[in-house]
This record gives structure tokens, sequence and C-alpha cells, in this order.
């Protein structure tokens, strides 16, 4: 199938999915997000696909949802926010779930929901200039899918949440526990596709089985309840809005999405 927003091709026994919208540093827009949902019911599909591995296109993995198609689209209120919240959680949580083991291979910005999406894989390795952060809040917007407490741990996903912080570095990311391993600058696609095809060699039954044990310890303590009631909490705020998002959103439409966060850069200057 050809994709306008993704590449997909087969390595071996791995399925490769490639977030191909480097212009705009993969930034997850409507069309890449149904396509995201085909090209893993493909891979899924697929008997001869035993793991999926996800990268992007050009420098960057992903900046996160598209903040520029949302400014123009300017959705308002809870009736309107919740089929989109309720769809980029859907996308997101399909890498977590899928009955494949999912492997992100990240280098450049790895941001807000492109975060989301690479905490979403079961293993996640790190080029040594990807840098990690969920700067949501900085702007007034909220978090959609909130794994990192429960990868990180609640003060640590606290401090990087609560302020925003977009600079995490690769080797405070694999020390805090975000991240696998860290690789030289171009060899994490190549470790990533070496992780799937040791994986494509096991026993897929218990493989499946082993990853479903694991997420069900998760699932025991609460996480999906936890999630889908953060998920709830971040309609209230994009549903009622901030200021600070339709600030930032305004000058998005008037003057560009890089003028915006040179905005909100701007506002947090020497206050990390």
């Amino acid at each position: 199938m050809v994709y306008e927003t993704l590449l997909a091709e087969t390595r071996g026994a791995s399925a490769l999915i490639t977030l191909n919208r480097p212009q705009r540093l993969n930034a997850m827009n409507a069309a890449m997000l149904r396509e995201l949902h085909l090209a893993i019911d493909a891979a899924e599909a697929d008997e001869r696909v035993r793991a999926i591995v996800l990268a992007g296109a050009g420098n960057g993995f992903c900046s996160g949802f598209d903040l520029k198609e949302q400014a123009e689209a300017r959705p308002s209120g809870v009736a309107a926010w919740r089929p989109l919240l309720r769809r980029d959680f859907d996308v997101i949580m399909r890498f977590l779930h899928s009955p494949k083991p999912t492997v992100a291979a990240v280098r450049g910005p790895c941001l807000a929901g492109g975060c989301e999406l690479a905490l979403a894989c079961d293993i996640t390795i790190a080029a040594e200039d990807a840098v990690f952060g969920e700067p949501e809040l900085r702007f007034g917007a909220g978090i959609v899918v909130l794994l990192l407490p429960w990868l990180i741990g609640p003060k640590r996903a606290k401090q990087l949440l609560l302020t925003g912080d977009d600079t995490l570095d690769a080797r405070r990311a694999e020390a805090i526990g975000l991240v696998n391993e860290v690789v030289p600058t171009g060899e994490e696609l190549a470790r990533a596709l070496a992780i799937a095809g040791g994986l494509a060699v096991i026993d897929p039954m218990a493989l499946r089985q082993t990853k479903r044990a694991i997420n069900r310890t998760y699932e025991i303590m609460g996480m999906g309840e936890a999630l889908e009631a953060a998920l709830d909490i971040d309609l209230q705020i994009e549903g009622e809005g901030t200021a600070d998002k339709q600030e930032f959103l305004e000058i998005a439409r008037r003057d560009g999405l890089r003028a915006a966060i040179v905005w909100r850069e701007a506002r947090f200057a020497g206050k990390r």
C-alpha cells in the first residue's frame, strides 16, 4: 500500500514503519494518524511479520501532534475535542497493545505526542542526538497519553511534565529509564532492526503471551484506568481552552508556528 505520510516496508521478519513528514519533523496530522492505524493493521495481519519497528524520516523522530493543522481547524469545546483526543490516544496505544513486539528507533527531536509514541513502544533505542520532552503545559495544552509516570516514577515525571522540559538528552533519558539503549547517531535504526530480528526468532505465541502478561501486570495496577482518567482530564483542559494556548495558536495562525514557538520559549527564558 502507498501512504501519503508514511513509508512502510518489510525488512526480513520485521515491518518497518517510518513517519514521513520530515519537513514538519514528522508531526502527526490527521492523515498520518489514519495511516498509522492502517499500517499497524497490515503488520499485525501479516504472518511473516514477527516485530514492528517505528522510525522517523530525516533528522527527527516526531515533534508531536500537528499544531499548525490544529490552529487552522480551530476545534473548540468538549464535543469537538472528544473525538480528536480519542483518535490521538488510540493510535499511540496501538503500539503498546499490539500482539507483536514494537521497537522505536529515535533520533533528533522526540517531543510531546511523539515522545508518548516512543514510550508506548516495547523497546526504545535512542541515537546520541535524541532529545525528549513534553512541553505541552508551556503553551496551555494537556498530555494525551500520560505514560511517563508509569515508566520513570511520579517525581521525575512531575518535574518533566509540570515544567514542560523538552531538553532531556539521550543519556539522561537512558539513566532514568525512558529508553533502553543509546547508540551513535545513525546507528539507531540498524540496532532497532537487529533487536527486532532477534525477537523474530522467538516463538511468536510465547512472545505474544509474555508481552500480554507484562502488560497485564500494569493493567492490574490500574494503568489502563489511570490513562483513561488522564485522557478525560486532558479533554477538560482542551475543551475549556486556556488563555496561553489561545494566544499560542493565534500567533501560529497569524505569524506561523515558528513564531509561536519563539513566543513560548521567550516566556521561560532563564527559568529552566
